[in-house]
């Protein structure tokens, strides 16, 4: 393992944990500074002791550093490791057992903090098959949503990257937002060209009951979109979910078979247990989804398999259980949907 990529190790590590605060910006910084290094360089400053002198390497980094160009198990990438685990009932594990993919993940062509390949990578090495790449949509200018330009760009960068990465598949997708009215910020044309589409509400959460469950409905009803986003848009702790009615909105996904999302990002848990059971009762199809930004957030989906299991979400209604081209003609194939 080089320097760098006990760094990146690190970083994956402290993202698991959803540790977003000094100590993993340190590592982010000091991992840069890293990468401007030459090989050469790296070696003597680590053996002279001399690395601290850069900006941005501090002690910590230093002896991960030395431990990396020593060979063998790093103490402190096992220590972390340990530390940052996310752990799993028992009923969760037969859910992640069955999981094939990520239906909802993002890249830093929007807000992601990762490239395509390295999230392939961490997504391979977690037993996944494929994973859906879902950068936001255009009106969600606060996290570089991409625009019909540079959705097309990804398209294509990503059929290269199949092609190196094989058998290992990214699907194309996006996180599209839910606009006002219920209609979708991005044109049927681009929506058709994509293999999943999640779609989310991201703006004025504070709408009246009727309002939000019409715009809501009328989202899910359309052939384009797959898979409701975290339906109620909380923020554990931060912002309370949005009001809708959700016999109509749960009735919706059955009827035009768009899966309900069971969001596993730790400050969302979405949608709440109450109304993941309603989910459950109205028979929906369901997607357990990391939505990771970072590559360390791909091992958050023990968060929704514990959740499903405990509310008893059937095993064969969630659609990352299938594999990439039975995912892909449960959202293309009419006579499903």
């Amino acid at each position: 393992m080089t320097p760098v990529q006990a760094m990146e190790r690190a970083i994956h590590y402290l993202d698991r944990a959803h540790e977003s605060g000094f100590k993993t910006k340190a590592f982010v910084h000091a991992l840069e500074v890293l990468r401007a290094l030459p090989d050469e360089e790296i070696n003597e400053r680590s053996a002279a002791g001399t690395l601290t002198d850069l900006e941005g390497v501090g002690a910590a980094t230093a002896r991960l550093v030395a431990e990396a160009l020593a060979g063998g198990d790093s103490a402190y990438l096992a220590k972390l490791d340990a530390e940052t685990v996310v752990p799993i009932t028992p009923g969760g594990a037969r859910y992640r057992a069955a999981l094939k993919g990520d239906c909802h993940l993002h890249s830093r062509w929007s807000d992601g903090g990762a490239t395509i390949e390295s999230m392939a990578h961490a997504a391979s090495e977690l037993g996944h098959e494929y994973m859906v790449l879902t950068d936001h949509s255009p009106r969600l200018t606060i996290a570089h949503g991409l625009d019909r330009n540079r959705l097309t760009q990804q398209i294509a960068d990503v059929a290269e990257l199949n092609r190196r990465l094989a058998p290992f598949r990214i699907l194309t997708g996006m996180e599209v937002d839910i606009l006002e009215d219920g209609t979708l910020d991005l044109g049927d044309d681009m929506l058709a060209e994509l293999d999943v589409v999640v779609a989310s509400v991201h703006s004025k959460l504070r709408m009246e009951r009727q309002p939000m469950t019409e715009r809501m409905v009328r989202a899910v009803a359309s052939p384009h979109v797959d898979i409701l986003g975290h339906c109620t848009g909380r923020l554990i702790g931060k912002r309370e979910p949005s009001t809708f009615d959700p016999d109509y909105v749960f009735a919706a996904c059955a009827q035009f078979h768009t899966a309900v999302e069971i969001n596993c990002r730790p400050e969302r848990l979405d949608p709440p247990r109450e109304l993941l059971q309603m989910a459950v009762d109205y028979n929906c199809w369901f997607a357990i989804d990391s939505d990771a930004h970072a590559t360390g957030q791909l091992e958050w989906q023990p968060h929704g398999c514990d959740r499903a299991a405990e509310l008893g979400v059937p095993l064969e209604r969630v659609i990352n259980t299938m594999s990439a081209d039975e995912l892909i003609a449960w959202t293309t194939g009419r006579e499903q949907r």
